[in-house]
């Protein structure tokens, strides 16, 4: 059968929703972080914006946020014509699709939304920064239920939600890790992956990925310290439909040697139990006070070279490939791990971009897509961060696409030469033909999918007035997530590190193209 035949059949069954593990949701919306439960990150829907009309998208509306000083994080979620996403401000908003108008808006009580929502079975599903977990009526922003889901008190939701057959699915982080304080008791928080009543709220099961942490002695100052910690869950689960199973990635330990970090989990869904577990890592204990030159005593890894920041923090991909489903994700090393997804055996690895001393920022930070014949994915701080499109049988590189040579010397970051960077942050996006994926230099950028050419840029570092009556102003496109592209709209939030000085809060800025 032709290639092209092939392609067009797998974009239909896509449509279709025809096999559990790649099924798109329907009406081309994008319900949630990943897209659709298998983590593609592919609209098959879309068939507004096309490589015949990219060209003419065009800026319909911009949301602006007040300024805070904090960054913009949360991906949004389209469903039925409505635009849900969570601001730097304490509030969460759902506003027109098409002009932006608020339909409604919920003050949080406290914390900020820094996960992007999960609409299903008529709630909105979000954490916050306290480790707060909300389900909101979807037509009218009341609550439903919210609950204190973190034991710890630096614990968070960077993870978003994931709604399947009457549970919600989300993981937990923490920023414990990147308290400079060298008397603090380092260190307590445990990663962990949990399974709630999406009517209710109620705590179905918990998979903690380490130990319960244990004072071992003390630190140079003399605070206690404890092992074994860390090894959050900073990004969203995915899971195979048809046979039940829940994929999640881990990050690094913040002290002591055990416990799943930077492993892809395999967990059946309904009880937590592991099917199988995949560590990518030997060793990584890392620390901010590891990046110090003098903490070697507070870092042990930094003497013998363990310790690496190499979370797997990006979301899985669920894919096929000769007739099987396989689970791909990101690590922070640059490396791409793709697995058979029943039993966890290693299918291939492709190293994307060489790791920087000191931290995996160079790597793929947030996320991957897949559209039924290539995946795709984005390396971050890697000297210039670029984008690739990998064969999924072998992981053998189709084309690679650098981040633009003169992105730091036009447009609104040429006037911050010390602040741009030539990287990727956000998770990448497809649609048929097309890939979405924003830059540190404030530019979005769309490419062809099969070439790796540059379509379309748009330069976000610019004031914009906003439909709610304030000014706004561009940044660094925001990670937490990526593009989101529905209903013949492309949604991007510019705002994230590095920051562009602004005296206006960041923006959310929706393109459509013109009939």
């Amino acid at each position: 059968m032709p290639k092209r035949i092939l392609y067009a059949a797998a974009v239909l069954v896509l449509l279709l929703g025809g096999t559990s593990a790649t099924a798109a949701p329907r009406h081309g919306d994008w319900p949630t972080w990943q897209g659709d439960k298998a983590g593609t990150r592919f609209n098959a829907a879309e068939h507004r914006i096309t490589p015949r009309t990219v060209d003419k998208l065009k800026l319909k509306w911009a949301f602006a946020y007040p300024k805070t000083g904090f960054p913009v994080k949360s991906q949004p979620a389209v469903v039925g014509g409505v635009v849900y996403f969570g601001g730097p401000e304490g509030k969460f908003h759902a506003l027109d699709a098409k002009t932006g108008a608020t339909r409604w808006t919920y003050d949080l009580p406290g914390g900020v939304v820094i996960d992007g929502p999960s609409v299903a079975r008529g709630k909105v599903f979000f954490g916050d920064n306290r480790g707060f977990l909300y389900a909101l009526d979807q037509r009218t922003g009341k609550p439903v239920w919210l609950k204190d889901t973190e034991p710890h008190e630096a614990g968070m939701h960077t993870s978003s939600p994931l709604y399947h057959d009457g549970r919600v699915y989300v993981g937990a982080s923490s920023g414990e890790n990147i308290n400079p304080d060298r008397n603090y008791p380092c260190c307590t928080f445990r990663g962990h992956v949990d399974s709630f009543d999406a009517d209710t709220g109620d705590l179905v099961w918990r998979y903690y990925t380490v130990p319960e942490p244990q004072a071992v002695g003390t630190w140079p100052s003399g605070a206690t310290r404890y092992e074994p910690s860390g090894a959050g869950v900073w990004s969203s689960p995915v899971v195979d439909q048809r046979t039940g199973t829940l994929y999640v990635g881990t990050g690094n330990l913040y002290s002591g040697t055990t416990g799943d970090f930077d492993t892809l989990l395999a967990l059946d869904a309904r009880s937590g139990a592991v099917r199988w577990k995949q560590k990518v890592t030997k060793a990584d204990t890392w620390r901010l006070l590891c990046g110090f030159p003098d903490a070697e005593g507070y870092c042990p890894g930094q003497k013998d070279g363990t310790a690496l920041d190499y979370d797997l923090g990006a979301t899985p991909t669920l894919f096929t490939s000769g007739g099987r489903t396989m689970v791909g994700i990101g690590q922070k090393s640059g490396v791409f791990h793709v697995f058979d997804a029943r039993t966890g055996q290693v299918e291939w690895r492709r190293q994307l971009s060489t790791p920087m001393p000191g931290g995996g920022l160079t790597g793929i930070q947030w996320g991957s897509s897949f559209d039924g014949r290539r995946l795709y994915m984005a390396t971050y701080m890697a000297n210039p961060g670029t984008v690739f499109a990998l064969d999924p049988a072998d992981g053998d590189v189709l084309w690679q696409t650098p981040n633009p040579a003169d992105g730091c010397t036009t447009g609104g970051a040429a006037q911050h030469p010390t602040v741009c960077q030539r990287a990727h942050t956000p998770a990448v996006t497809t649609t048929p033909g097309l890939l979405y994926e924003g830059s540190n230099d404030g530019k979005m950028r769309v490419y062809d999918s099969r070439t790796g050419e540059v379509r379309w840029q748009y330069d976000t570092i610019r004031e914009f007035a906003g439909v709610n009556g304030l000014t706004g102003h561009g940044s660094s496109i925001s990670g937490n997530g990526g593009a989101v592209v529905a209903g013949g709209m492309l949604y991007v939030q510019s705002g994230y590190w590095p920051s562009y000085p602004s005296a206006h809060g960041n923006v959310l800025l929706a393109f459509g193209v013109d009939p």
